[in-house]
């Protein structure tokens, strides 16, 4: 795709949800503004909780500039992380950000704030990232403020002493003192639109009955401070775990703002991406996922994958096959999401001055895009497939490649058919038997010859005409040609949809499917054609 479609496909999603009306609230599974509109949260995370106790990047680039950029890349929400002691320790709340840097040794850091951003630089701590949140105001980016850690520092380990309630860093009572400080701080605040209360809950003493002990006392005391924000309660075992909510839920004395929230990382299950089978390991982890907490959505409750993420530098193979994964259930769950991560580098992490961050939207200087190619596959993401109040047609199908974030599309008369920009995918049908029809034609998809690119036909009874969904992960699309031969979906070079061999079905753990593998994402929004299509009143006119 060319820089300027991405950058249109961009600055789509994010004028989608810049006109939110504020506050937000919830209906059913949906986030949505006072006027009853789905708000999708298409956020990224922005690191503030670490030593310095100040948002990473300042040194940098300009804070409108990063505010700038964040929507500009097509995210409209920042999930901006802070520590416990921020709001509860006031010496640490008045320490300046040079005074920060100084006690670190971080004089380049220094420099780098007095020339990029000189009005922040002799700020209270707290002020600083007030500053921050208003920026990101100003620029039409709502925030999630979320409580990652206590003590400041790098997150997180099982035994790091900041896990769970009654571990040595996290007092629950100063807990909850720090949670309505901060909701009370920002109330009024429009662009604060949540607060999410404890990141990645973990560690040797977690355990449910404390979970429902003092999670639901921070929910009621941030409502209690700041009625308006959406209040999101993360699981057991580093935010994975949400299955114990499936016959026990929360009882909380509001409604209209609960939300929950998921981290998936590749490394979530070890190395099983890389030595495991794709399509095996994809179906089980994503059948644990919808398990664990997907589940909610039909409970009637929004979700938000607060974490997840790749490294960008595009080599881990682990985290490559679990992306294509990860990317097709997001689409089809049509869940919230914040990305970790937009830091590039930090000013000290873990002993470490000036650590690059591999995870990181932008470079180590923060003024460059680390992969563009990734950030094109995420803009599918950005903007809802359906939801109250967006319904622009009826019910159908996009045909996803999570490979590479594009969408089949209907290109001239007869085809051929290729992938190209999802906001001008065709809108498919996928019968009960099994056809995958252009919607309002008579048009279907067909298995002509082994090797050769799929075809567009109007008899859709033969069996070349039927796309079963098969392997573990249920993202293949096979049939048969007339001659009888199994063939997949696939893709060639020039994006062009073909019929090869169905690869990588099982067992093989050296092979990657990823360019077989499609994903019928449900939507309610009309797609812009890239040309005509002819409609058919008839099979007979067709043939007359």
């Amino acid at each position: 795709m060319g820089t300027m479609t991405l950058l249109s496909l961009l600055s789509l999603a994010s004028l989608l949800t810049a006109t939110a009306a504020l506050p937000l609230s919830t209906s059913s599974r949906w986030i949505v503004d006072e006027n009853g509109q789905r708000v999708k949260l298409a956020c990224v995370n922005w690191v503030a909780h670490l030593d310095a106790v100040v948002a990473e990047g300042l040194s940098k680039q300009p804070l409108d500039a990063i505010s700038k950029r964040i929507t500009s890349l097509g995210f409209n929400c920042v999930r901006l992380t802070w520590p416990l002691y921020l709001a509860t320790n006031d010496s640490l709340a008045a320490v300046t950000v040079r005074q920060s840097f100084q006690s670190l040794g971080l004089q380049e850091s220094i420099a780098g704030v007095q020339s990029n951003n000189p009005s922040l630089i002799d700020l209270p701590l707290l002020k600083a990232f007030q500053e921050v949140v208003s920026s990101l105001g100003n620029n039409n980016v709502m925030v999630i403020l979320d409580n990652h850690v206590s003590k400041p520092g790098w997150c997180c380990s099982s035994n790091d002493d900041n896990g769970f309630f009654g571990d040595k860093y996290f007092n629950p009572d100063l807990w909850i003192k720090g949670l309505t400080q901060m909701a009370t701080l920002f109330k009024g605040v429009s662009n604060v639109v949540g607060m999410s209360l404890r990141n990645e809950l973990r560690g040797p003493k977690q355990n449910v009955e404390d979970w429902y002990k003092y999670m639901p006392r921070g929910a009621e005391a941030v409502h209690s401070a700041n009625p308006d924000v959406l209040v999101i309660l993360s699981g057991l075992s580093y935010d994975t775990d949400l299955s114990f909510l499936s016959n026990r839920p929360v009882k909380l004395t509001f409604s209209g703002k609960l939300v929950y929230e998921l981290h998936w990382y590749g490394f979530s299950d070890g190395q099983a991406w890389r030595d495991g089978n794709p399509n095996q390991v994809c179906g089980r982890v994503a059948g644990e996922v919808k398990r664990k907490a997907g589940f909610l959505l039909d409970k009637g409750f929004p979700l938000f994958v607060s974490e997840f993420g790749v490294d960008q530098r595009g080599t881990n193979v682990n985290d490559n096959r679990y992306l294509n994964c990860f990317l097709a259930a997001a689409a089809e769950l049509d869940v919230e999401f914040a990305l970790w991560t937009l830091v590039g580098s930090y000013y000290f992490r873990s002993g470490v001055v000036g650590m690059n961050e591999y995870y990181g939207l932008l470079n180590w200087n923060w003024g460059e895009i680390r992969n563009s190619s990734l950030l094109q596959r995420l803009s599918v993401l950005q903007s809802p497939f359906q939801g109250p109040g967006i319904s622009q047609s009826r019910k159908h199908k996009i045909i996803l490649h999570p490979s590479t974030g594009l969408c089949l599309l209907k290109v001239g008369f007869m085809g051929p058919l290729k992938l190209g920009p999802c906001s001008q995918s065709g809108a498919w049908g996928y019968s009960s038997r099994k056809v995958l029809a252009l919607k309002g034609t008579y048009f279907c998809i067909q298995a002509d010859q082994l090797g050769r690119p799929a075809t567009v036909g109007i008899i859709c009874t033969d069996t070349n005409s039927q796309w079963d969904t098969i392997s573990d992960s249920k993202l293949h699309l096979q049939s048969k040609t007339p001659d009888g031969t199994a063939v997949c979906l696939d893709v060639d070079s020039s994006n062009t949809i073909v019929t090869n061999s169905c690869k990588c079905l099982s067992k093989d753990s050296s092979c990657d499917p990823g360019s077989q593998w499609f994903s019928l994402v449900d939507s309610t929004i009309t797609s812009q054609p890239t040309s005509p299509i002819v409609q058919v009143n008839s099979v007979l006119d067709m043939l007359g």
